[in-house]
């Protein structure tokens, strides 16, 4: 029968050239993870690869190579690459120290190793981790909430990609930190989220609304927070604030809620600028992109009205940066996908 317990358990591949080291960890570790052991760093190599460990333990004096090269090596491989490595080594200076923290490694234990010390560092570092991880999984679960809205509205992905850059610049020139800018970024493409409980009879009606329909359709931003909840993620909390604050207007002739000037929550206000600049500049079934000049003409005859006079001051000031963003991301781009900044 197999034990769940240990398949459940993370796995720990610990290297070590002295066998009496690889029983003294065993002995510190074996109720808590799944042990995979390596006498040298090739060996090492090859088991990290085909384990698949959560993290390796590793000694850095040992013959053939050392654990520095073994290190570096699993932080070039891509299988490996974002694998935790704790050096246990004897080796206590602070160079050496350094030296290890320089090759990539997370943590540096001396040995003799504490049993308390060593099972606190390493599930501090397996934390982390699983941090990353559920911090990568909401991203994604953002990224699909966004798809489900362009295939529900028949818009181009490429316009969720474009106003999100648009909206990451004007927030970072609005005087966001970089890190507050990136959840702007990867949050904005939720914006349109309720449309997905709008009938298709009303949101791809080739022709003008009735005031009915028209009552349905302003019905999607309360919708899109209903969909996104009260979710204490971060992320979540800040795309339910664009979602129904984003059609809110300046002179707070908007909606849902009639919102005006700094009532309106800024990032609603950066991602309804953002959302309307790159709707005007690109094709639509019913009319053609408007020169940028032409969008900006008529956004600059909106501020103070339907927009913040700040951010279109920003937008208009930031406009080789904008047509950057533009040209990077146009309509015939292939295979992208929503990035940060820093991969862009």
């Amino acid at each position: 029968m197999t034990d769940l317990s240990t398949i459940q358990r993370p796995t720990v591949l610990v290297v070590d050239d002295e066998p009496l080291n690889l029983q003294v960890v065993r002995s510190m570790l074996h109720t808590d993870y799944r042990l995979v052991f390596a006498k040298d760093g090739r060996s090492a190599l090859t088991l990290a690869s085909a384990a698949a460990p959560d993290l390796v333990l590793l000694d850095v004096m040992m013959p053939g190579m050392t654990g520095y090269e073994v290190c570096r090596e699993l932080k070039n491989q891509t299988l490996t690459r974002y694998v935790p490595v704790i050096f246990a080594t004897a080796l206590a200076d602070e160079a050496n120290e350094e030296l290890g923290l320089a090759c990539g490694a997370v943590d540096y234990v001396v040995k003799p190793l504490n049993a308390g010390i060593l099972r606190a560092r390493i599930r501090t570092h397996l934390s982390l981790v699983r941090m990353e991880e559920l911090q990568a999984t909401r991203l994604q679960a953002i990224r699909c909430l966004g798809a489900a809205a362009e295939y529900k509205d028949n818009e181009t992905g490429m316009h969720v990609v474009r106003m999100s850059h648009y909206a990451h610049l004007l927030a970072l020139a609005s005087g966001y930190g970089p890190a507050e800018a990136d959840d702007l970024l990867h949050a904005a493409p939720m914006h349109d989220i309720g449309k997905i409980g709008i009938p298709d009879a009303i949101l791809q009606k080739p022709g003008p609304l009735t005031p009915e329909e028209r009552a349905i359709m302003m019905a999607h931003p309360v919708i899109g927070a209903d969909i996104l909840g009260n979710h204490p993620s971060r992320l979540f909390q800040l795309a339910r604030t664009i979602a129904l604050t984003h059609h809110e207007k300046w002179d707070g002739s908007g909606y849902p809620h009639g919102l005006a000037g700094a009532d309106i929550p800024l990032v609603g206000r950066i991602v309804a600028l953002a959302d309307v600049f790159d709707a005007l500049t690109s094709v639509r079934p019913y009319k053609p992109a408007w020169p940028v000049e032409e969008a900006m003409a008529w956004i600059q005859s909106q501020s103070g009205s339907h927009f913040d006079p700040t951010l279109v001051d920003l937008l208009q000031q930031n406009m080789p940066k904008v047509l950057e963003i533009k040209a990077q991301f146009g309509d015939d781009a292939a295979d992208v996908v929503l990035l940060g900044p820093e991969d862009s």
